[in-house]
């Protein structure tokens, strides 16, 4: 299993600039969001996914470098991966498993996103391997993406090999979600199961703005589900330094670490799209404000 994942560590795409977001109803503690707050990551993650679910895409910020707070995939390994125990059939990673006999275009892709994973933490990777190894264990089956040698030579001759990546990363999961989506209906012990994408937010959205629909798979895994999809992005509250990339967030404003800090955070973002943020690792003390959200107790999204 550790081969075979380690094998898939081509390259990890920066992702989630600018998620999509559309106001809820308002809200007095959290701008113009619904939120609630949880006791655990597990039991956000649980109220975000009830109901006739087929696909939940999850989106994360890549741990950056130098990043000493635990990242977004390493908590998901840890807290949430159970909940999926008997209810998910696989987990499609993004990572990329070339074919064998194409060397020199693995080295041309990789040179090509040397701009963005750069800025990753080493351990990013890593983190991913884990988390297959983790869901295997569970039941879940693990897989990664699979380019052809031709998908990874088109990469390097693009104008913009960023931007063909991440149209290349958006297809191949698609096309992979949509296949076992197909295999589930069709196999008595996975009929109904849900099938999870693990990757950056920048693909995971239900309903991007036009400018990023073809680097997102979400309108086309809802339609295929009949709208039995999910978006969950994860964040980590230490990762979100204030930049104008975070700034530009629909939820950012709404987030006060000092208040919220303490607790898993969930924001609806609008219907089946949801940001949890991680608590704190070292929240800082404060009162608490006479309208913080209450601790989501009724396991209902907020």
């Amino acid at each position: 299993m550790r081969e075979r994942f380690a094998t898939g560590l081509l390259f990890l795409l920066a992702a989630c600039r600018h998620p999509a977001g559309a106001a809820a109803r308002p809200d007095a503690s959290c701008g113009a969001f619904e939120c609630a707050q949880y006791d655990s990551p597990i039991e956000a993650f649980r109220a975000a996914i009830g109901g006739d679910v087929r696909v939940v895409s999850i989106g994360e910020a890549h741990a950056p470098k130098g990043a000493r707070a635990p990242s977004s995939a390493k908590r998901f390994t840890e807290t949430i991966l159970s909940s999926l125990a008997g209810r998910a059939s696989d987990l499609v990673v993004e990572l990329m498993l070339p074919p064998s006999g194409c060397r020199a275009e693995v080295a041309l892709a990789k040179k090509a996103e040397e701009p963005v994973t750069t800025r990753h933490a080493s351990a990013d990777p890593s983190e991913y391997v884990a988390m297959g190894e983790a869901a295997r264990k569970l039941g879940v089956v693990p897989d990664l993406l699979r380019p052809s040698c031709a998908d990874l030579a088109a990469i390097d001759a693009s104008d913009d090999p960023i931007e063909a990546s991440l149209r290349t990363i958006e297809r191949l999961t698609r096309e992979k979600v949509v296949a076992l989506l197909d295999r589930n209906a069709r196999t008595p012990g996975d009929a109904g199961k849900i099938v999870v994408t693990y990757g950056g937010a920048i693909h995971n959205d239900r309903a991007p703005p036009p400018e990023r629909l073809a680097w997102s798979f979400g309108p086309a895994l809802d339609q295929a589900t009949g709208g039995r999809y999910v978006e969950v992005d994860l964040f980590v509250p230490e990762f979100m330094d204030g930049s104008d990339v975070w700034k530009s967030r629909p939820f950012y404003a709404a987030y006060d670490p000092a208040r919220l800090g303490r607790k898993t955070t969930m924001f609806r973002l609008r219907e089946r799209s949801y940001v949890i943020v991680f608590p704190l690792v070292e929240p800082a003390a404060a009162e608490p404000s006479p309208g913080e959200p209450k601790v989501g107790d009724s396991g209902s999204p907020p």
